[in-house]
């Protein structure tokens, strides 16, 4: 099992950055697919990229293509999500999520949120217009 605990929400306006850290313990988290998922208020939970194998693996989701860098930092096992030219619409609660099935980060679509079984307790952004 891997802990993970979220942190590096905030409040931004529309074009600003925010850089997202998962930090794990427990299990290797290189052995899991790690992932970034959101939920807005009355929205469902939401795949928006994902990191497997070493970092070799990089899925997003296309609303976020371009503009979010998911990476992992193994020395002090820590996946970010680096998010650039935030748009009201990225606003919600974060989550970082692992999966032990490293399969779930190989395909060419992002893993269901039902693939992951370890969740973070989240951290909110909020990005005002």
């Amino acid at each position: 099992q891997v802990q993970l605990v979220e942190s590096g929400g905030g409040s931004v306006q529309a074009g600003g950055s925010l850089r997202l850290s998962c930090a794990t313990s427990g299990d290797t988290f290189t052995y899991y697919c790690m992932a970034w998922f959101r939920q807005a208020p009355g929205k469902e939970r939401e795949a928006v990229a994902s990191i497997g194998d070493g970092g070799k693996l990089t899925l997003y989701a296309d609303s976020v293509k371009g503009r979010f860098t998911i990476s992992q930092y193994n020395a002090n096992n820590t996946v970010f999500l680096q998010m650039n030219t935030l748009k009201p619409e990225d606003t919600g609660m974060y989550y970082c999520a692992a999966s032990p099935s490293i399969w779930v980060c190989g395909g060419s679509q992002l893993g269901q949120r039902r693939l992951f079984q370890n969740w973070g307790q989240g951290t909110q952004v909020t990005v005002s217009s």
